[in-house]
């Protein structure tokens, strides 16, 4: 493995959609955000993120780094569209949804990654 110190920003993100932690973390605040008072549109989100970490164990890295994204991405258009004060955004809740939004972009910009240059080895072999 090359020296972390050496490596770029792109691998790192590719790296980042690579991993299956960050769309159950997201799944997580999603949850945390619209159980109570429950929410059903939101409430799709997290059941498909936790696919895509169910996918990722199971070394289907490439086409989970796309789900991700694109839930991702979809999640953060739902969430943008809600606008909130100033005053809102400096409470645990606000801290949550920046905190999932932020999440929402470095999935995207990973997941994207990951899904543009990734392989798939198990396609490939089979070719043979």
């Amino acid at each position: 493995m090359a020296d972390p110190s050496k490596e770029g920003v792109l691998q790192s993100l590719r790296q980042w959609g690579e991993n299956s932690v960050p769309p159950t973390l997201l799944a997580t605040l999603i949850t945390a955000q619209h159980m109570r008072p429950f929410q059903p549109l939101p409430m799709v989100f997290p059941p498909v993120l936790l696919f895509s970490s169910y996918l990722n164990l199971n070394d289907y890295k490439t086409d989970a780094a796309g789900i991700t994204a694109a839930w991702s991405g979809l999640y953060a258009l739902l969430a943008m569209r809600r606008k909130q004060q100033f005053r809102n955004k400096l409470t645990a809740r606000g801290a949550v949804r920046g905190a999932s939004l932020a999440l929402c972009a470095v999935n995207v910009v990973g997941g994207g990654l990951a899904y543009i240059f990734g392989r798939r080895e198990k396609e490939d072999t089979s070719k043979k």
